[in-house]
């Protein structure tokens, strides 16, 4: 490991860390294919409509979610809620493959930096400005990380199949949204970032550690490409939200 100038530049290519996972969560059966999802009343809705049991749960500190289990169109299928930021997004990757898990899609919100992009428009991150922290302990240094092509092309086959209208883009994950400034939006429009979030780039490190599939999707959320900030109410979008979930589950199961 070379010395920088910069503690977060020191990466270390020893897998051999003092906690891993898989030394100390025992695999159980669960099945391979898992989502995780950051909308609580969408995933509620899910397991109100098919069956499900609980198999385990992510536990932290300040939280525990429950794993289901979800028969959804006669396969079994891993649901999550997930947590909001880079090092829970990577522990969960982490700790749901040492439980079994092989193939992953994430959904959820984010904030668009062009304002012509309208609230509830759907979009596959297939970029990431690696603006947080978490991705430099689990890949190289590098300005940005491109995520898993195959499993972009699933996620396009079905909203294609749905007729859903979507776009790709490049994201920006940050680690601080209270610190989103006018200059930083500006360098992150120029260099062709369309989105902003906080955990994409983590969870394309973390499952190309792990050697796991990984894919994301995202809707339209807030408008940072104005004079102002605009909530555009993104997160009361409930029937957008329950499809995003429903895509994101079909998506899993054609992997």
């Amino acid at each position: 490991m070379l010395e920088r100038d910069f503690p977060i530049l020191e990466f270390d290519e020893e897998r051999n860390a003092f906690i891993r996972p898989e030394n100390i969560i025992k695999p159980i059966d669960i099945a391979e294919k898992c989502v995780l999802c950051f909308f609580s009343e969408a995933i509620e809705k899910m397991i109100n409509k098919y069956p499900y049991k609980i198999i385990t749960h992510f536990k932290a500190e300040s939280l525990s979610f429950p794993v289901y289990e979800l028969d959804y169109k006669g396969e079994k299928i891993v649901l999550i809620q997930a947590g909001v930021g880079a090092p829970i997004a990577a522990a969960q990757i982490e700790e749901l493959t040492a439980f079994g898990c092989k193939k992953y899609i994430a959904c959820g919100s984010c904030g668009v930096l062009q304002k012509e992009i309208a609230v509830g428009h759907l979009i596959i991150p297939i970029t990431a400005v690696r603006d947080e922290g978490t991705s430099y302990h689990y890949v190289k240094p590098s300005r940005e990380i491109c995520g898993n092509m195959n499993v972009v092309k699933t996620i396009e086959n079905i909203m294609e199949k749905r007729k859903v209208p979507y776009i790709k883009a490049k994201t920006w994950t940050t680690d601080a949204f209270y610190r989103e400034t006018p200059l930083k939006i500006q360098r992150r429009k120029k260099e062709g970032c369309v989105t902003v979030e906080m955990e994409t780039s983590a969870y394309m490190a973390v499952a190309q550690y792990n050697n796991v599939e990984f894919g994301q999707i995202l809707y339209a959320g807030d408008n940072l490409g104005g004079d102002i900030w605009d909530s555009r109410n993104y997160n009361s979008r409930t029937e957008i939200r329950e499809l995003v979930l429903e895509i994101a589950l079909d998506s899993c199961i054609a992997l």
